[in-house]
């Protein structure tokens, strides 16, 4: 399973936090100030749900900031943007740089409509939005400006000479070019259809002379793909054309065998992909600066060399950096090195105290399900008489399940300005209800909870509905203590009722067991 962008988010920042120098803070400040001296001459377009759709028509090339004025990241790029948003004022053509404030009531839907869950997310609007783009450049106002001067030309771009070779390919950075005996035919066309859907996450060339490029031959088979890289084997070549079979060469060669989580900002795009992926994922963590760290690299990545032809990825984590990582997998550093697996369905897998010549074998029991899972959990709380509930990982099937009542339950981040706003509206709705003997109003930090795989929570707060009889829906009405309380009274069932839809389910398994029992089934 992926992991939430809210999480990545978080995972990424503290260990730009752990890396960043203090100087960093202050330029940061000084530039806000000066933001704030220019408002008046702001170059950052402002639109809100009313204005969105014209200024998105109206624009070829547009780059949407979603932000809220509570975020610390919002407020540290906020002088960064504004900077860019001027220099690219001056491009001809001009690039658009627009924010719109997703915390506001009104702009809601527009987040919704865009999967915004964090912030600041940045996008890239093309063709008056019709083709819509996550921004994966740099967060600082000149790598912005250089990203989105590479955005707005041609996708792909042709390598005529070696030193054109030479100054588009950069061995720090992945380079796809395709290689062609002419520029037409059904294999380019596809390959400038891939450049142009990937565009905001690779770098590609097209040329008719291979010998042009590093490590040349021109007497390659052409047509071909040929993806540079700064990791493994450098340079991989395929020859499959098919749309759906290039997007997965890509994807699949442009992540290293074993992903790096140290504060080295380049190995964040590695990252990024590391835990957006659906696929299982092993995770070794240690100091890389003390102990055997050189012991457990070697075997590691033999291990990941070992495995390659199993659905899994392999990264390998340096404390210091992190911090997000443990708080979301609920670790502690007196169990490093340690080595934990997180499969497609969230289910985890920890071995601490790890030493090198357990890993493979470790691996290998994991492979042939002979692995116990292991859950991250609060403590099922000793004194639970706030009007809302506590609820833990440990406890949660019981309370919410098993517990006989509805119950609203509410999953929330301790940081999450949405839920600071939401909490004492759901303690005004709890203690509304608290004569109903058949109501409770619950809620999980699941930021220190594993959430049970039966909740899809993306973003945060997320609420959902369960009624004594196992219905169970996600909360999306008002976020008022009035319409929490009717929402409630009007979907809720009574102890009869989930008694009645008990018998009838119950009633409903009988008739079926008879036929398929007469069926000889």
């Amino acid at each position: 399973m992926a992991i939430s962008k809210a999480w990545i988010s978080l995972l990424l920042a503290l260990a730009v936090v752990v890396s960043a120098p203090a100087a960093r803070a202050e330029e940061a400040a000084a530039a806000a100030e000066e933001g704030a001296d220019a408002a008046a001459a702001e170059a950052v377009l402002t639109l809100d749900a009313d204005g969105f759709d014209e200024a998105v028509a109206k624009h070829p090339f547009m780059v949407v900031e979603f932000y809220a004025p509570w975020c610390g990241h919002c407020k540290k790029l906020a002088p960064e943007y504004e900077k860019a948003a001027q220099e690219l004022s001056k491009h001809d053509p001009p690039i658009v740089l627009a924010k719109v404030d997703a915390n506001d009531e009104k702009n809601r839907p527009l987040a919704t409509k865009y999967e915004i869950q964090g912030f600041p997310t940045l996008k890239i609007f093309r063709n008056q939005g019709k083709n819509i783009q996550e921004y994966k450049g740099p967060r600082e106002a000149e790598g912005i400006v250089e990203y989105l001067k590479k955005q707005v030309g041609p996708a792909s771009k042709e390598i005529k000479s070696p030193e054109d070779a030479t100054s588009l390919i950069d061995d720090k950075k992945i380079y796809i070019v395709g290689i062609f005996s002419e520029l037409s035919g059904t294999e380019y066309t596809n390959f400038m259809e891939v450049a142009e859907k990937l565009r905001s996450d690779y770098d590609f060339g097209h040329t008719l002379h291979a010998n042009h490029l590093p490590r040349g031959d021109a007497a390659v088979e052409r047509p071909l793909v040929r993806l540079f890289k700064p990791f493994d084997e450098l340079v991989v070549d395929s020859k499959d054309f098919d749309v759906t079979a290039l997007e997965k060469f890509i994807d699949a060669s442009s992540t290293p065998k074993v992903v790096t989580f140290d504060k080295n900002p380049d190995n964040h795009p590695y990252l990024l992909k590391f835990f957006q992926s659906s696929a299982a994922k092993a995770m070794l963590f240690l100091n890389f600066s003390t102990g055997p760290f050189e012991s457990f690299k070697s075997v590691y990545y033999g291990a990941a060399e070992e495995f390659k032809e199993k659905e899994i990825k392999f990264l390998i984590g340096d404390i210091e950096a992190s911090q997000g990582a443990f708080q979301y997998f609920g670790l502690r550093e007196d169990q490093v090195p340690l080595i934990i697996i997180q499969d497609g369905d969230s289910k985890k897998f920890l071995k601490a105290q790890v030493e090198p010549n357990q890993i493979v074998s470790w691996l290998k029991e994991y492979f042939d399900g002979k692995l116990s899972p292991f859950r991250k959990s609060e403590p099922i709380p000793e004194v639970n008489d706030e009007p809302v509930k506590v609820v833990v990982a440990d406890n949660v099937h019981d309370f919410v399940f098993k517990s006989g009542k509805n119950v609203l339950v509410e999953f929330y981040a301790p940081w999450c300005g949405h839920c600071k706003k939401l909490a004492p509206i759901l303690d005004e709705a709890a203690t509304t209800l608290k004569s109903d003997e058949d109501v409770v109003i619950a809620k999980m930090d699941a930021t220190a909870n594993d959430v049970p795989s039966e909740f899809d929570v993306q973003g945060y707060p997320t609420l959902y509905f369960v009624t004594p009889s196992g219905k169970m829906v996600p909360y999306e009405s008002g976020r008022t203590a009035d319409e929490i309380v009717d929402f409630i009274k009007k979907n809720k069932e009574t102890a009869g009722q989930a008694m009645e839809k008990t018998d009838e389910w119950e009633r409903a398994w009988m008739i079926v067991a008879v036929d398929m029992e007469e069926e000889g089934t």
